[in-house]
């Protein structure tokens, strides 16, 4: 062999390692896929509805209103060049720069506590501005900071419990979770922080344990999850089981609570789905991740699926065969697609242009 032809392999074979390798390094790039939907209007693992109230008449319904979500990949995973392409290559998936989805490279647990935070405050949310749609008495402005959750082996597990309305933190008074937040983070990571907290209708003084936070490890933290709250005249709870995270079911949860506190079945049995972050007001937000939440819909054999305006230039991108995708800016616009759709009217309902 001809020492020009060996240099030609070895050069090749070369070549050929180092796309291999480069392939397999870590790109700075998460993957958005369509996730499972879940029927607000259906049951829990325990056989419960998922929306009940107290302190109101609940009525029957028909049909499927579904909240729709996004698979993403996990904080604490790096993803390699092959895949990337791979989801790139793939229309019902998307291709994000990873620091917009984890802004601050948090952990896996970070992540997580951070959704599960904002879809507590999404369920509040709902309730606030279904009680407003029906004429409740609802406060204008969040008057309670409560426990949405204790993680598991954190340092309030076990003192703390979800429910608790927080009520002082080291002897001053709370309004927001910032303030919960910010008196914590300033204590001595490994010292206890003494809490008053609403329990049961009973004040309770606790003294929570602090660990260092993953985030800054000069700063306590106590592993909770807070939002705001209302002190509302129902007392709506949202069960919805699985690990679902993120404020997009705003919409869907607040329409639920409506058609659960109205007589009359709202959707008149057909499949609707939709995604919205919503707002005390009944105004809808933009979201994340609507092609591929369209696609989920489309997949599962929904009819109808409410988007909200804000994200109509994305939504054109969207591919949903036969399924009626209609914007929405608030929860009258959007009750008013529900009811076009079940009366036959879907050539009226508007559709986003470009």
């Amino acid at each position: 062999m001809s020492r020009h032809r060996r240099t030609l392999l070895v050069s090749g074979a070369l070549l050929a390692g180092l796309v291999a390798v480069a392939a397999l390094l870590p790109v700075p790039y998460v993957v958005f896929r369509p996730g499972p939907l879940t029927d607000v209007l259906g049951e829990d693992d325990d056989g419960e509805p998922i929306i009940t109230a107290e302190g109101a008449q609940t009525y029957p319904t028909e049909g499927s209103l579904s909240l729709t979500t996004v698979g993403v990949t996990p904080a604490g995973a790096r993803m390699d060049l092959i895949t990337a392409l791979q989801a790139w290559l793939d229309p019902t998936k998307a291709v994000v720069p990873r620091d917009v989805v984890y802004p601050g490279n948090p952990s896996t647990e970070q992540a997580r506590e951070e959704n599960a935070a904002v879809f507590a405050g999404s369920q509040q949310l709902a309730s606030v501005a279904a009680l407003r749609y029906l004429g409740y008495d609802v406060p204008e402005q969040a008057d309670q900071v409560v426990v949405q959750q204790v993680l598991d082996g954190a340092p309030a597990d076990g003192v703390l419990l979800a429910g608790d309305v927080i009520v002082s933190v080291d002897g001053e008074g709370v309004l927001v979770p910032d303030d919960v937040v910010s008196r914590v983070s300033a204590s001595e990571p490994g010292s206890n922080v003494a809490m008053t907290v609403l329990r049961d209708e009973e004040l309770v003084d606790l003294q929570v344990p602090t660990k260092e936070s993953e985030v800054d490890p000069d700063r306590a933290a106590i592993g909770v999850v807070v939002s705001p709250a209302w002190d509302l005249p129902v007392d709506v709870s949202i069960d919805v089981p699985g690990d679902i995270g993120g404020s997009s079911a705003g919409l869907v949860f607040t329409l639920g609570v409506i058609d659960r506190l109205t007589p009359g079945a709202l959707l008149a049995g057909a499949q609707v789905a939709g995604t919205g972050e919503i707002r005390p007001d009944g105004s809808v937000g933009p979201i994340s991740g609507i092609q591929q939440k369209i696609a989920g819909a489309r997949e599962e054999g929904k009819r109808l699926f409410l988007a909200p305006e804000d994200n109509c230039g994305s939504v054109l991108g969207a591919q949903p065969g036969d399924m009626v995708v209609t914007p929405v800016s608030t929860v009258e616009e959007a009750l008013a697609a529900i009811e076009a759709f079940t009366a036959g009217e879907s050539d009226s309902l508007p559709r986003c242009e470009a």
